[in-house]
């Protein structure tokens, strides 16, 4: 059995729980206690949470543990969580961090020298602070040897279900996430940001066109068509498009495609044209042009970096 070691601190945030939910489910889908999860603090007993609430946990110990996770709450990490984060290599084979956890490790030195990400909005201020991390702050999660980092919130799902299928193989993970009620595991690789979130479509109906959109990236998708999947008529469509996410139907789209096509060229081996023809782009320089605009790269270099990264 895995003993898998939460390591908490007060005002931690109550989503990290979901975390400890991929290893609760893995246990059910295996039909046996794989995973044995244990809340960690470095005094024991009671600790606030960010919504008030307390739960029980046990002081840090000699015990060994297979994976430590390390979440950061509302105060300063302590001397003692510090130290107790730098003995981690030696006595256990995983160490993560979910969201600003990735701070504790650098603080201890667990993260210079390595690949690292945590929430989007402190990526930044870990850089400045930290600067022998390599910091990639556009990355849901992140592996480095023993060393895993994840983004913010739900992210650590994402980094939790790929724990669940380096150990119990991939038909556990999906059957996992399926529990979850996941609607798509993410690759470590794949950016914090969403087109489809910037977007914040308010309406059920542009909601539906952009769904629509979506499923049908590899057709010409012209405006009629999102209409009718709105059920509007295509001026009222494209005046109510505008409105609610202040892009015209065709930025959007664009948008939408960018964003899947950099998803293929980092996680498949499709060739260029391949990618622009599955993703709507027609050719290869449309979606370079694209990828310019949204990037300042063309897709080339987001590959080539993808497979540095791979690499390393």
């Amino acid at each position: 059995m895995q003993r898998i070691g939460f390591v908490v601190s007060p005002g931690f945030r109550v989503m990290s729980f979901a975390v400890a939910s991929a290893f609760e489910f893995a246990n059910f889908e295996m039909g046996e206690p794989v995973y044995e999860v244990h809340l960690l603090s470095e005094t024991g007993g009671s600790v606030r949470t960010s919504l008030g609430m307390s739960v029980a946990t046990e002081p840090f110990g000699a015990a060994n543990f297979d994976t430590l996770i390390f979440g950061r709450g509302t105060e300063a990490p302590t001397p003692g969580l510090i130290e107790f984060a730098r003995q981690a290599p030696a006595r256990c084979r995983r160490i993560a961090a979910t969201c600003l956890g990735a701070f504790i490790l650098a603080e201890a030195g667990l993260l210079d020298g390595r690949r690292a990400t945590t929430h989007w909005n402190r990526a930044r201020d870990l850089q400045a602070r930290f600067p022998k991390v390599k910091v990639e702050e556009d990355r849901i999660f992140i592996v480095d040897g023993q060393v895993w980092t994840s983004a913010g919130m739900t992210a650590g799902i994402d980094l939790a279900l790929a724990m669940v299928e380096q150990d119990l193989g991939a038909d556990v993970a999906r059957a996992v996430a399926r529990q979850l009620v996941v609607y798509h595991r993410r690759a470590g690789g794949q950016s914090q940001h969403s087109a489809l979130l910037a977007l914040a479509p308010k309406s059920d109906r542009i909601q539906n066109a952009l769904a629509y959109a979506k499923r049908n990236l590899d057709t010409p998708l012209t405006v009629g068509e999102l209409a009718e999947a709105a059920h509007l008529s295509p001026r009222q469509f494209s005046r109510a498009f505008r409105a609610e996410t202040g892009q015209s139907p065709a930025k959007a789209v664009e948008n939408l495609r960018v964003e899947a096509a950099r998803l293929m060229m980092e996680q498949s081996r499709h060739s260029i044209d391949i990618i622009a023809r599955q993703t709507g782009f027609a050719d290869r320089d449309r979606m370079r042009r694209a990828f310019l605009r949204a990037f300042g790269q063309p897709p080339q270099v987001i590959r080539r970096n993808a497979r540095a990264e791979l690499v390393a």
